[in-house]
């Protein structure tokens, strides 16, 4: 039967007893997506419905129930939230948020080339959201305007995941056969051979490219055509296109773009970096944020506050860069990556290299085993304004509740190799706290005696903590140990520990 009838038949069903299908939002090969009321929660969701003829395909039926599988480990505001999932009389099903608003494709079409400010915002959500599956060693493939809506507050959030695998396990599709549009294909993927994080930095390039210049930057007869020249040719100039925009923003959409993935961002967390400082070049140049994404909002700081910490910019920098205009490349270059004297403007100002962090991950060898996972992918996601919290407890020193000589909770972050940083940058909205680091290259121990001596310490932390680390050697897992809580945000005589970001810095 037609997919299209099919999904008109679809309307008024009534998926295990609690979806009812109400409209038909959109439609794939492989699925329609409807519109749909929880009769449970009162609420309307989008239903994922795989077709039939799909779901009688061994392959194609494990993939779907992979995305589910997958965006279901995912929690962060700018990923679109599963729901539930299931099957009903042969047909399987996915559930999600119900998102209203557009598609960052139907808001180019109908407005044209976006602000810079917007365009950049947008592109650090999406990141953002590329940060929690990127440290699950997910790639999501398919990178694309039409994947990412807007929602009502103006908020990006990345969706269907359904290509996605994750990179430890064998992939889905067979060698040589390329998934994800052709309009944003990374070369690797358009030759056939295998993506890893960098393939969707360069999907993500192509779209900050088409939210700047309005269209994509290659057009031929076929997908085949565009995918070659994903393969042969250099992006067109995007400052030829789009002159206004910042030599900042340029050198984000040249960088993640390379052909060679090596020659790329290496990891999203130093794109997310220059989208940032580019973000501020661009609020400096216009002198007030502008657009109405709400992620503006959040990442252009008001005019009386100083840069983010993850530029690493200064404000002389930023006017020299608006005064010469377009020249300014190699300054560009020089200044981000803090070689010239003075660059800086927050944490990680004169600091030396970041280190990579793929993960973050909770740690509560004394209680339960767990403290909340489920934010805990905030604490590394480069927002400032998301945070991970540990649970209340009735006493600042975690009095009774846990067992053993230093009593407390803990979360650790990973590092992509081993390093031997010097310092660790620790932003929380509720300072006060006290905490030990530890660092093991093996590992993580199950028990905090097993971690060694502590390699740094923090005693009635402020907001922003820089912690000299003292290594003997290189290492992988940097726990941070928190011995004392402060009082909490939300419960009046109770204590919890709240992180924002963790950093590493060489």
């Amino acid at each position: 039967m037609d997919p299209a009838s099919t999904s008109s038949q679809m309307i008024g069903t009534v998926l295990s007893g609690r979806y009812k299908l109400e409209a038909k939002l959109g439609s794939g090969g492989m699925s329609t997506v409807y519109l749909a009321r929880d009769s449970t929660l009162d609420r309307q969701v989008a239903v994922k419905v795989m077709h039939r003829e799909m779901s009688e395909q061994p392959d194609q039926l494990e993939r779907f129930r992979q995305e589910a599988r997958a965006v279901a480990k995912l929690s962060h505001p700018n990923v679109v939230a599963v729901i539930d999932a299931g099957e009903d009389s042969g047909f399987p099903y996915i559930v999600f948020e119900y998102v209203e608003g557009e598609t960052l494709k139907q808001r180019i079409a109908r407005i044209g080339a976006l602000d810079a400010q917007e365009a950049l915002a947008y592109a650090i959500e999406i990141a953002r959201g590329l940060t929690v599956a990127h440290a699950r060693n997910m790639v999501h493939r398919d990178i694309k305007p039409q994947n990412v809506l807007i929602d009502a507050e103006g908020r990006a959030k990345l969706t269907d995941f359904g290509i996605s695998r994750q990179l430890e396990q064998d992939g889905m599709t067979a060698t040589g056969r390329v998934l994800g549009t052709t309009d944003y294909v990374a070369p690797e993927q358009a030759m056939g051979h295998g993506a890893d994080p960098r393939s969707d930095i360069y999907s993500l390039g192509v779209v900050l490219y088409e939210m700047l210049v309005g269209q994509v930057p290659f057009h031929a007869d076929s997908q085949v055509g565009v995918a070659m020249k994903h393969v042969n040719e250099e992006l067109p100039d995007v400052q030829q296109r789009r002159p206004d925009i910042s030599a900042a923003a340029a050198l984000v959409v040249e960088r993640s773009t390379a052909k060679e993935p090596a020659k790329r961002y290496q990891d999203i967390g130093e794109m997310i970096d220059d989208l940032s400082t580019a973000l501020e070049v661009e609020a400096a140049r216009a002198g007030s944020s502008t657009g109405e994404a709400t992620s503006i909002l959040d990442a252009v700081p008001p005019a009386k506050r100083k840069l983010s910490s993850r530029a690493r910019w200064s404000w002389l920098a930023i006017a020299l860069i608006v005064l010469v205009g377009g020249g300014t490349l190699l300054a560009v270059q020089l200044i981000s990556n803090g070689k010239v004297p003075g660059a800086g403007g927050g944490a990680l100002q004169d600091k030396g290299k970041a280190v990579t962090i793929t993960a973050a991950t909770d740690y509560d060898p004394q209680g339960d085993g767990e403290e909340d996972p489920e934010t805990i992918s905030l604490a590394v996601d480069g927002n400032l304004s998301t945070a991970w919290s540990s649970e209340h407890y009735d006493t600042e020193t975690f009095a009774g509740t846990k067992t053993g000589p230093d009593p407390g909770v803990g979360l650790y972050v990973t590092t992509a190799s081993p390093a031997t940083p010097t310092e660790m940058v620790i932003q929380t909205p509720t300072p006060g706290w006290d905490a030990q680091i530890f660092a093991t290259a093996s590992e993580p121990p199950e028990a905090l005696s097993e971690w060694g001596e502590p390699v740094g310490e923090v005693a009635g932390a402020g907001k922003s903590e820089e912690v000299e680390l003292h290594l003997a050697g290189a290492a992988r897992y940097f726990l941070i140990w928190f011995n004392k809580a402060s009082p909490a945000a939300d419960q009046e005589g109770r204590y919890q520990v709240e992180i924002s970001e963790v950093k590493l810095v060489e």
